[in-house]
């Protein structure tokens, strides 16, 4: 900047100047008297008395500068009394964190050097300067609410991974996690903070105490008698664990809550915010006062609604008053502390942003009068202020701070060159500006103004202790409704009020979403399209990368605010063009996937890698979508992204060492820090540079248009960034002429809307497949915005949804607590006073915890979990719906369609049904039925599709499926669907089970069948019941609901199709087998492990394992008794193929299982009487009632002919024990019953003792095929002649031999050949091949 002096400098803009026919437009500089009136009032004296006209000097233009520069530097002598400030610290004038010596343990510090957060298990940093003498204040912005030790340590303080700040002697801290103070020892001190919280630390080394406050409210002295003297100094100083975060304000800001007597370690810049405050008076004075050109006299004006209207006399005054102004609005504190003020004042009238064009007009003063880089750097500097403040505001009833902020926020993106300019350098490049769309929950309620605001609390009482809701509905007590509609209103008033701050938020993006920008250059909406892709790549490629990733709770109030905008802008399109789409049917078309438009950052598509899906599908490609692929670019594409693989890398291996080697503290991007959002992110300079270029290479039809400032924008920018600045004293005819120039355009209006597409968007829909319609759907810029909606919810948003109903859960846990805690003050003993005293304490905390969590919730349900929100998901489930609908019509390009399509149909439906329900229920959106059965068809249809080859997206349609069936109104949607689709699903069910995974496809069938089974109607197992309730919405919790339209699908697929019931069938078996086997092994590892006289635990995974194969087996018979009763001919029809060995093998293993399970004091008993934890599921019920289900099935519910073969068989089988069977109506072996005597303790199981499960018909069923089996064993035995040894079959030594090999002649019974066949073809012997099995007859001895 060159000299201030009184002469006439030429700025470097270089205004154009006027022609001879445009001089007589201007009007001219006013007369020399009306003149010098006006500057006298504009710049009165420092003492505000104004000399008589007689007396004062005139002023012109021509010592207008002499004049000012007086006034300012009338104050001038309070610079000598700053050194005497100094005292009492030492240090940097600039306070900042020591990252180069004063630091232990990793940490990432911010470019400001104020901001940090924890990458190590509890690291250490201290600031750069100290005190030793009189009273200080520095302040802290919590950004986490975490593990963090906050406060004062001297130099002598060691600390490592364990000991930090308060951890030693000489170091203080108070910690707000665990609410506690430290200093060696711990004490219970202040209340708990909460991130959005600030914390100011106050030592007064005068007096030797050490207090905090937070939030500007006293927690009172912490600590007094602290060690001072020759050689103590306090720094600043923070231990925080890995991931927390904070922001220091040592006074390089204004303090947010000061404190008389204390001092900020850093001194505010005092001359500079006197000289600011006084050119803000003159400019005031400029706005307030006009000129009558007509009367020649000076006039009062309305300052709301001043305008710039070309008067020469005022633009000059301007330019003399910015010449001082401007330099000192790139400063952080005097733009906190003097524009963001004055700006806000203006606001503080009330009414609309739009009346108040104020601030329209300053900043086009701004844009005219100051240089370009001091215009980015206010705007900078003023939005980081406005963040701030907006995040680290307390919550107030009204919400009226953080209503003030947003209204100015709104009212500077308003001005479309510095909405441009924010946008493509500051909101998401510099700042976390989604802090701007997040509404900060209250941890603690009271200093929120809740308790004025919900007086009255409520919480649902309707749960039994199992945690289940009642069965029966009781009626609500007189006082109870009163309760409930009295928080019912609070809840109302708080939505109201919160509905004001979220429509604000839906401001905001509006004008970040304008594509009608008047202005020259690229639209609003294309330049926050290039950021809003750029920040999703950050959150989807680095995962787990906490510089990068954007908390999930910003995320959640984000994709409602962008879901609200968006759909707006949708339906507004509609309105001018009927043909488009409205944004109830809208969806994403199929080309968006693969025509290279969208950059989807790697993520995995349903069909594989997209290098591969170009290779395996170019044909169809072309066919289809008219794309071509050169084979060389394919080369060219695999090169490509092992060149970013390995730069990534570099880079990402580099950076680290570098910022080491700088200083030891790891610098990190400053847009991540929580509160202070520094300057440029470095780490993310690299994203930033191959997101705004193309990725790769490509073809002229898949070539993808950067969205960048033209060159000769970026040109004058890069230009006014670098040179220096000037004096803006001006030539006035050069600068009356430019200036005239410049309003006149601005308020012309000349500059016609930008038309859609002309930026950024054209091709987005190349390559339309011909099963697409023809019909516009809506502007393009609007889908890509959908597209990143949909990832949005993908990448966070689900998982936060579900982790907020955990208050809900908590509200129930104490609400239950509560309710037995007066139960059993209703029946404790008057005599008891002690217990009394006691119950009625544990009351009180009940109900004082309920009214915190119910008003807390209150909060949580309108801001997350409200009526619109639910809307939001439903709209976003059904589009994601139709886009899959509409993709998968494209046949084999439905491949190319990304993964999070799906799983957000999946997960979104989830949310709504679990996350949502405690307050609206899904049956109250519009289409329920009909989205409901949409679903089911896109489950039904894709868990077994061929074109989906990723294992994680195919088992997560696996489980969505088998969740789906467990509810009674999502299982009537699959009964809704299409017959061809049903029987279709059916089939891929019921394919065999071997090569891919079967449990969850065993678990469909099994909720398909419970309800029909024996003893198969229980929601919760028997021994269960009295166990901790378990969440009521599990699906393996949900009363039984079979669904016999899709029984009968299974039962004539089965009994129409020769092949598949025994593949099928064969391959249940096996899994049987091997699950009840794994079973018995894990069972005796865990026995052997129990009776060892050391003490051992038993590893729990494997409990959990020994448990799974148990429900496995269990599963596994019931599909066997659902394949039984639903088609009984598959075993007893031995004209079809492999009928008797299937009912052969079939009978094997129920022997097996009875064998193992009901043997008196055996492996199973004392592992079950164990009792481990982890191994509750294992009973005799579950597994003996499924096999008594087979049984009965078998023996007593078919035909006499069919009885008679399953009898047979089980009866031939060498395992077969009637004991067995005998056990399951408890009648033991007598000689068991001989060999000990019968114990009080000692239950035997019977069916007869599970009433409440089992029906007297079905007890019945029991008793008569204990009395069939029992009489046909009788016969069997008289009847059966003694076999040869070698006459045996030398395979199961069961069975005499009846089948001969062809054509190695080696001999086995049938029984063995043929389940030996069905797996293998070779001999057991010689392992030849078989190619035929002959019937053999022993030959009779001669």
């Amino acid at each position: 900047m060159t000299s201030r002096g009184a002469g006439t400098a030429f700025s470097r803009r270089n205004y154009r100047l006027s022609n001879e026919s445009e001089k007589p437009k201007v009007t001219g500089i006013v007369n020399s008297k009306l003149l010098n009136d006006y500057l006298h009032r504009i710049f009165p004296s420092a003492d505000g008395i104004q000399p008589a006209a007689a007396y004062r000097k005139p002023l012109t233009f021509q010592n207008l500068q002499e004049h000012l520069d007086k006034l300012l530097a009338e104050d001038s002598g309070a610079e000598d009394s700053r050194d005497q400030i100094l005292e009492g610290r030492l240090g940097p004038s600039t306070v900042v964190l020591d990252h180069i010596s004063g630091f232990e343990g990793l940490l990432l510090v911010d470019d400001d050097l104020l901001g940090v957060i924890g990458h190590s298990n509890f690291g250490s940093i201290r600031a750069t300067t100290c005190v030793y003498k009189g009273k200080w204040i520095y302040e802290v912005l919590i950004s986490s609410q975490g593990l963090m030790q906050i406060g004062w340590c001297t130099l002598n303080c060691r600390f490592n991974q364990e000991e930090g700040v308060g951890d030693t002697p000489d170091s203080y801290a108070y910690d707000g996690n665990r609410v506690r103070k430290w200093n060696v020892t711990t004490t219970n001190y202040g209340k708990s903070w909460a991130a959005g919280d600030i914390v100011s630390c106050l030592i007064d080394l005068d007096e030797g105490t050490i207090a905090f406050c937070l939030n500007g409210v006293s927690l009172g002295t912490a600590f007094d008698n602290i060690t001072r003297g020759a050689g103590m100094a306090y720094f600043p100083a923070i231990s925080l664990s890995f991931k927390e975060s904070v922001a220091f304000n040592f006074g390089s800001r204004p303090l947010r809550y000061p404190v008389e007597g204390y001092r900020p370690l850093q001194d505010p810049p005092s001359m500079d915010l006197v000289e600011a405050h006084k050119l803000l008076g003159y400019l005031k004075n400029v706005i307030h006062i006009g000129i009558d050109m007509l009367e020649g006299k000076l006039v009062e004006k309305d300052t709301s609604m001043w305008q710039l209207q070309g008067e020469p006399t005022v633009l000059i005054t301007l330019a003399h008053i910015f010449n001082h102004f401007a330099p000192l609005m790139c400063k952080v504190y005097l733009v906190e502390d003097v524009l963001m003020n004055f700006l806000l004042s203006i606001l503080e009238q009330g009414g609309a942003v739009e009346a108040h064009p104020l601030i329209q007009q300053l900043l086009d003063l701004m844009w005219l009068l100051m240089e370009d880089y001091e215009v980015h750097e206010c705007l900078k500097q003023l939005l980081m202020s406005l963040l701030r403040a907006y995040r680290f505001s307390p919550i107030i009833p009204d919400l009226g701070l953080q209503i003030h902020y947003l209204r100015l926020t709104i009212a500077v993106l308003k001005h479309e060159k510095s909405r441009k300019y924010l946008l493509n350098n500051v909101l998401f490049d510099i700042l976390r500006s989604v802090v701007f769309f997040y509404i900060k929950s209250p941890l603690r309620v009271e200093e929120a103004g809740l308790q004025e605001l919900i007086p009255t609390t409520w919480w649902p009482n309707r749960f039994t202790k199992e945690g289940k809701e009642s069965k029966e509905v009781k009626e609500e007590s007189a006082e109870e409704r009163l309760r409930r509609r009295a928080y019912d209103r609070g809840c109302q008033r708080l939505k109201k009020r919160i509905e004001v701050v979220e429509e604000l938020q839906v401001q905001i993006l509006k004008l970040l979403l304008n594509n009608k920008d008047r202005g020259g250059g690229e639209a609003s909406r294309y330049i926050f399209l290039n950021k809003f892709r750029k920040f999703l790549q950050e959150n989807a490629s680095n995962r787990g990368n906490l510089t990068v990733l954007c908390p999930p709770e910003y995320m959640v109030c984000f994709l409602h605010r962008l879901i609200s905008t968006l759909r707006c802008y949708w339906d507004g399109h509609k309105a001018k063009a009927p043909a488009a789409l409205n944004s109830e049917e809208a969806y994403v078309p199929p080309q968006l996937f693969y025509n290279g438009k969208v950059d989807y950052f790697d993520l995995q598509r349903l069909g594989g890698l997209l290098s591969h899906l170009k290779k395996t599908l170019k044909d169809d490609l072309a066919l289809k979508a008219n794309i071509l692929i050169d084979p060389a670019e394919l080369q060219a594409v695999t090169m490509d992204d092992l060149d970013e693989d390995e730069e990534s890398a570099t880079s990402t291996a580099q950076r680290p060492v570098a910022a080491l080697a700088i200083g030891g503290a790891l610098a990190r991007p400053s847009w991540l820090s929580s509160p202070t959002l520094g300057r440029a992110n470095r780490f993310l300079s690299t994203a930033a540079v191959s997101l705004m270029n193309p990725r790769r290479s490509l073809g002229t039809l898949e070539k993808m248009k950067a969205r960048m400032l033209s060159v000769e924008q970026r040109t004058e920018d890069d230009r006014a960034a670098g040179e220096p600045g000037c004096v803006r004293a001006l030539v006035m005819a050069a600068l009356v002429t430019a200036a005239l120039v410049l309003v006149q355009a601005v308020w012309a209006g000349e500059v016609s809307p930008e038309a859609e597409g002309s930026h950024g968007n054209e091709g987005l829909l190349l390559g339309r497949p011909p099963e697409e319609p023809e019909q516009s759907i809506t502007e393009n810029s609007l889908l890509e915005i959908l597209d990143g909606i949909v990832m949005m919810y993908n990448l966070s948003v689900h998982q936060q949804l579900g982790k907020m109903v955990g208050v809900s859960d908590d509200v129930n846990e104490y609400a239950l607590a509560l309710k037995d805690t007066e139960e059993k003050i209703s029946r404790c003993p008057k005599r008891r006073r002690d217990i009394y005293e006691e119950l009625v304490k544990s009351q009180k905390v009940f109900s004082e915890k309920l009214n915190h969590l119910s008003r807390r919730l209150a909060w949580i349900n309108v801001t997350i979990y409200s009526k619109e929100k639910m809307q939001d998901i439903y709209w976003l489930l059904r589009v994601c719906i139709r886009t899959i609908e509409h993709g998968d019509r494209t046949g084999s390009l439905f491949a190319f369609m990304p993964e999070f399509y799906l799983s957000v149909a999946m997960n979104s439906y989830s949310a709504l049904k679990n996350y949502f329900s405690p307050v609206h229920s899904m049956e109250e959106l519009p289409g329920y039925e009909e989205t409901l059965t949409r679903l089911a068809a896109i489950l039904a249809k894709h868990f077994a599709d061929s074109r989906i080859v990723g294992t994680d997206i195919r088992d997560s349609l696996m489980q969505a499926l088998a969740s789906y069936v467990c509810y009674p109104h999502s299982l009537r949607a699959v009964e809704r669907i299409p017959e061809e689709q049903r029987i279709s699903m059916m089939r891929n069910l019921l394919a065999p089970y071997e090569q891919r995974p079967w449990a969850q496809t065993n678990w469909i069938l099994v909720r398909l069948w419970r309800g029909c089974g024996f003893g198969y109607r229980y929601t919760r197992l028997p021994h269960l019941l009295k166990t901790k309730p378990e969440d009521a919405n599990l699906p393996s919790l949900q009363k039984p609901c079979p669904s016999t339209l899709l029984q009968r699908h299974m039962a004539d697929l089965l009994c129409s199709d020769c092949d598949m019931a025994p593949s099928f069938l064969n391959s249940v078996l096996n899994q049987l087998n091997w699950a009840f086997s794994e079973f018995i092994g894990m069972i005796q590892e865990i026995q052997q492990a129990a009776e060892r006289l050391e003490r051992n635990f038993v590893d729990s995974r494997q409990l959990k394992v020994c448990a799974t194969c148990f429900d496995l087996s269990v599963s596994l018979l019931r599909v066997l008794e659902m394949t039984v009763t639903l088609a009984p001919e598959i075993f007893l029809d031995w004209s079809r193929p492999s009928s008797e060995l299937l009912l052969r093998r079939l009978a094997q293993l129920l022997n097996q299982v009875l064998n193992r399970v009901t043997a008196e004091r055996n492996l199973f008993d004392r592992v079950v009487n164990l009792r481990l934890p982890g191994l509750e599921s294992v009973d005799h019920y579950p597994i003996l009632v499924a096999v008594t289900g087979i049984l009965v099935r078998l023996l007593m519910d078919t035909d006499f002919q069919g009885a008679k073969r399953a009898t047979a068989v089980l009866l031939a089988d060498p395992c077969f024990q009637l004991c067995s069977i005998q056990y399951l109506l408890g009648h033991a072996e007598p000689s068991a019953l001989a060999a000990t005597p019968p114990s009080a303790d000692k239950r035997h199981f019977s069916l007869h003792t599970y009433t409440d499960y089992i029906s007297q018909e079905e007890l019945a069923k029991v008793e008569r095929m204990l009395g069939h089996l029992s009489e046909e064993s009788k016969q069997a035995a008289a009847s059966m002649l003694p076999t040869s040894e070698e006459d045996l079959c030398p395979i199961c030594y069961a069975h005499p031999i009846s089948a001969i090999f062809r054509p190695c002649s080696h001999k086995s019974c049938k029984a063995c050949i043929n389940q030996h066949l069905m797996n293998n073809k070779d001999c057991f012997f010689c392992k030849a091949t078989i190619t035929g099995v002959d019937d053999f007859t022993k030959p009779g001895s001669s």
